[in-house]
């Protein structure tokens, strides 16, 4: 029996939807035939100017009736195993009494009562965050609406050997040998829960989506105004890029047919490195924010019997991500920004940076966690200064939860700073201050900053 036809029976045998299975069988054959997902400079051309949504004129009443056809998604099924934890990582604290699933909540809350509108908020779990997230938002017992439930469950995949594409066993823990398939499994998973039809029964037709560790990504009136008068089937959020975004996904144009196509990093030939990392020439970077009407998505998935045809991402791990020395695997991936080339007359639009704040190492937790952020009565997470400081913590000390939060019990002030730098082990006391630049140097002991001291 083949690799495929192993991984299809495992699946099978974990009870995975039909049409999982089918989408993972159409990515493995690409992976067989060498598919690498490489967009090469060749072939595209950068995205021109785009609308900004600053300068857009929507009417209230045009806001509120959007408002109240269109459903919040949030992708939750990350567990943070790059900072330490195995657990969702929305359930950190970002506020002494609030975590990021708190936040969202409060966000959707806040308009449901200020508009007056249904606006269900529904996570997608993996397998590995449900219990705890569920568990997590039971006290929120006006969160449903409509009888539609809180989240539903992304697919699951067979982690594949490196060497010969089979599933790969490890008896040292069985869980680890499965894997999400990507947040491109956003489509699939909508669809073979029945979430998708059972929004538009009710009456739903637009799906706004952003990462649950993105709390800058509020649902937006004036936004969902936009979307529902632009008439487009799907679309998404960019930012300007900085030379700081030279490592994220951005949206060019597709020379052969004229689409846009997300470009993700791990995409890009080599020899194009240096021209894709160019903000001169490819200007916008992909927030991983998105829009599409859920009548569009239904007929296209319909169509096409379940593969959306989204491009492969191969990411090459070790089977346990916290030893090197484990069996090195392959995981088929794909990124749910990229369903952008799949429908004709989708578009962009130009975002504030506010609404990417995502939080993926300790350095953008103390920023979060910090007084550069406040979050205010709607719940709305709005910056305190017009350019948040540069953080750097030194990886040996501060990469994981445990140790961050056994170094830093307490945010120091950051609203004056422009930069931290810490190198070494450092542990800080409470109502710390930092101005303009600071940096603690390495001195190769364990070292304080006492408590109310003033650097920089």
């Amino acid at each position: 029996m083949g690799g495929l036809e192993q991984a299809q029976q495992r699946m099978t045998e974990a009870d995975v939807p039909q049409r999982a299975i089918d989408v993972f069988s159409d990515f493995y054959a690409q992976l067989e035939r060498g598919a690498t997902g490489m967009v090469p400079e060749s072939e595209v051309d950068p995205l021109d100017d785009v609308d900004h949504v600053n300068d857009l004129e929507i009417g209230e009443q045009q806001c509120r009736d959007a408002a109240s056809v269109t459903a919040v998604i949030k992708p939750n099924g990350g567990l943070g195993t790059s900072m330490g934890l195995d657990k969702a990582k929305t359930l950190l604290p970002v506020r002494a009494d609030l975590t990021f699933l708190d936040v969202i909540v409060g966000q959707v809350r806040h308009l449901r009562e200020s508009l007056d509108v249904r606006m269900p908020l529904i996570f997608m779990d993996s397998f590995r965050t449900r219990d705890d997230t569920l568990a997590a938002l039971a006290k929120y017992d006006d969160l449903a609406v409509d009888g539609l439930p809180t989240d539903f469950l992304q697919n699951r995949e067979p982690k594949l050997r490196a060497d010969d594409l089979t599933p790969v066993d490890w008896p040292a823990n069985p869980m680890l040998e499965w894997c999400p398939p990507g947040h491109g499994d956003l489509y699939t998973a909508l669809e073979v829960s029945g979430i998708l039809d059972t929004l538009i029964e009710a009456g739903f037709r637009y799906a706004t989506v952003s990462n649950a560790d993105n709390l800058g990504a509020a649902p937006d009136p004036a936004m969902m105004g936009w979307f529902a008068a632009s008439g487009a089937p799907y679309a998404a959020e960019v930012c300007r890029r900085t030379p700081a975004d030279v490592k994220g996904g951005h949206i060019v144009r597709r020379k052969s047919d004229g689409r846009l196509v997300l470009r993700e990093t791990a995409q890009i030939p080599p020899d194009d490195a240096e021209a894709a990392a160019d903000p001169q020439r490819h200007r916008y970077f992909h927030t991983n924010n998105l829009w599409f009407d859920l009548r569009v998505m239904r007929t296209t998935l319909e169509e096409r019997g379940g593969i959306l045809g989204l491009p492969l991402i191969r990411n090459d791990k070790t089977v346990d991500p916290t030893d090197p020395t484990s069996t090195k695997v392959v995981q088929i991936e794909s990124a749910m920004g990229a369903a952008v080339e799949v429908f004709d007359g989708a578009t962009a639009i130009e975002v504030d940076r506010s609404r990417f704040l995502p939080v993926k190492t300790s350095n953008d937790l103390l920023l979060l966690r910090s007084d550069v952020y406040g979050v205010g009565e709607d719940f709305r997470v709005r910056a305190q200064v017009s350019n948040p400081p540069l953080i750097d913590l030194d990886r040996r000390f501060f990469a994981s939860i445990a140790d961050f939060d056994a170094r830093i019990p307490e945010a120091p002030s950051l609203v004056d700073a422009h930069s931290l730098t810490v190198k070494g082990d450092w542990r800080f006391g409470r109502g710390v201050v930092v101005r303009g630049d600071a940096t603690l140097e390495d001195t190769g002991a364990a070292e304080s900053v006492p408590a109310a001291a003033q650097l920089g």
